[in-house]
């Protein structure tokens, strides 16, 4: 074990973005579940990650404006795609998300593809670099997140499949920066997945098993020197598969005694 790591002024940050991420994630990750089109995240982030990459390979700095309108704009393109074919096509849809995520990681893979730092590029944007996320960083994506729980919560079901969309590219585009791919599908999926029908509180069981997985994920990889992205999603699946053990135990037993 390194304690070394344990780093509060690196940990910290990082950890609140990940607890950023799932305040948004996670509710609209038991949306998606309802919904059916699971792998929506892995598309648009992946979407948002070729405009990254493309405005790069333009020169344009990493973090600035310009990075950030071409990013978002992929992402709301991708979005109203999608928006689109779900209207035309909806018992096509899933498929179709998954030919839109495979499309936009080749594309990515070919804009990177005489970039001598490529393949570290295409590392950090799938599992993300979350222990160097800066406090300045956070900010703006809490206000960012902040106007997108307010919309999401004020409209609820009534949600049309087009807000749903846009709301969801914005959001993402703005995680994958954080976190990486990855994480944003972990954040997104596997709590919302662990939880259903299993509480009648699906959101604050979500919460807490996401929050925990991060705090775990973060302290294990500071302890033992390891892939922190790639550590934390770990952490999340064992922590979501013990609670859905122990859930269906408990919930088996009162079956019984009823």
């Amino acid at each position: 074990m390194q304690f070394d790591g344990l780093d509060i002024s690196i940990l910290g940050p990082a950890f609140l973005a990940g607890v950023l991420v799932l305040s948004t994630h996670v509710p609209m990750g038991i949306r998606v579940l309802r919904r059916g089109i699971v792998f929506i995240d892995l598309a648009i982030a992946q979407v948002a990650g070729v405009g990254i990459i493309a405005a790069d390979s333009l020169g344009l700095p990493l973090h600035g404006i310009s990075v950030q309108l071409i990013a978002t704009g992929t992402a709301v393109a991708g979005a109203l795609l999608l928006a689109w074919s779900e209207k035309r096509w909806p018992q096509l849809q899933e498929a179709l998300i998954g030919t839109l995520f495979v499309l936009a990681a080749s594309i990515g893979i070919l804009l990177l593809s005489h970039n001598p730092h490529g393949g570290e590029y295409l590392k950090e944007l799938l599992v993300g670099q979350i222990l160097w996320v800066q406090p300045a960083q956070l900010i703006p994506v809490a206000v960012l997140y902040l106007l997108v729980l307010s919309i999401w919560f004020r409209l609820g079901d009534g949600m049309s499949g087009m807000a749903f969309y846009l709301l969801f590219a914005i959001t993402v585009t703005a995680s994958v920066q954080l976190v990486g791919v990855y994480l944003v599908f972990a954040s997104l999926i596997i709590p919302a997945l662990a939880v259903i029908g299993t509480t009648r509180r699906p959101l604050l069981a979500s919460y807490a098993l996401g929050g925990a997985g991060y705090a775990g994920g973060l302290l294990c990889s500071a302890l033992f020197d390891l892939p922190t992205g790639a550590v934390i999603v770990c952490t999340i699946a064992a922590l979501a598969a013990l609670y859905g053990a122990v859930a269906g135990k408990v919930g088996s037993q009162r079956r019984e005694g009823e």
